[in-house]
């Protein structure tokens, strides 16, 4: 058991060694970076690190759960996790996890909660440099100079709309899941409410209270983010439009250029220019 009473992280071999997180978060340098790469549906249980980190995977696409909510990363894409946050990360394909380990006082100006980033190409290259960097490197010579540049970018990248937010109320804990669970289940909030104990008047409030949203629209953000991960596994459009309770694949084809500025077709085939919101 960790600290936390959580299940430790397993170790998966890298490079002919075994790495464990842990050794990353007392060397005395302001960042700190790992290369890690796990087979499709690998669990890193429930954990935390005393240092914030930049969770980056270069192929792959990873589901982030904490306490606050669920997170999609896609490649080119990026979760920031503050200081002792507990999560869990759950992998999609082959994973080549790359982690950034920012040590708490460096973090001025960096965000105070998780979010979704971006990450552009320099940013990209920075990561894949500082990887191979030694964990002791020279912070007055080029490593240094990497590192500064990796906390410039850092501060510039906009957060995206990859996030659905849990709610606390134990009723619609169980709600959620169960539309986590079958995204095309299109029960009112009426039917809800009779199978979890509430009134729709009732769940519709603690929706807004809790998360932000309606339900109309928690429900329409778990689809797409359920979206991402299935065509991420390499699943056929038209599979996922029906799967997951669309009216046709034209009609989810709209709706996630709209939200993501690609047809599903291109998300994951380059460059993706879009950030809007659900």
């Amino acid at each position: 058991m960790s600290q936390n009473g959580q299940t430790p992280i397993p170790t998966a071999p890298i490079a002919g060694r075994s790495i464990d997180p842990d050794d990353f978060q007392a060397v005395p340098r302001p960042l700190a970076a790992m290369a890690k790469d796990y087979p499709d549906g690998w669990v890193n249980h429930w954990h935390r690190h005393r240092r914030a980190q930049l969770v980056y995977a270069s192929s792959g696409v990873m589901t982030i759960h904490t306490p606050h909510g669920i997170w999609i990363v896609p490649p080119d894409r990026a979760l920031w996790i503050p200081a002792a946050v507990d999560h869990e990360i759950v992998m999609t394909g082959p994973v080549a996890m790359r982690t950034l380990y920012i040590e708490p006082a460096a973090t001025s100006g960096l965000p105070q909660i998780c979010a979704v980033v971006a990450v552009s190409g320099l940013l990209r290259e920075l990561i894949l440099r500082a990887v191979e960097m030694p964990m002791h490197y020279d912070e007055t010579g080029a490593d240094g100079r990497v590192a500064g540049l990796i906390f410039d970018e850092l501060r510039t990248l906009p957060a995206l709309p990859l996030h659905l937010p849990s709610p606390r109320d134990n009723r619609l804990q169980r709600l959620c899941a169960a539309v986590r669970a079958h995204p095309a289940d299109d029960r009112t909030l009426d039917a809800w409410g009779r199978s979890v104990g509430a009134s729709a008047r009732t769940l519709a409030r603690l929706f807004r209270d809790e998360t932000g949203l309606t339900f109309g629209r928690w429900r329409a953000q778990a689809r797409l983010l359920a979206a991402l991960g299935r065509l991420a596994a390499g699943d056929k459009v038209t599979t996922v439009a029906l799967d997951l309770g669309y009216d046709s694949p034209s009609a989810f084809t709209a709706l996630f250029r709209r939200h993501f500025g690609v047809p599903p077709s291109r998300y994951f085939s380059g460059r993706r220019p879009g950030t809007g919101a659900v």
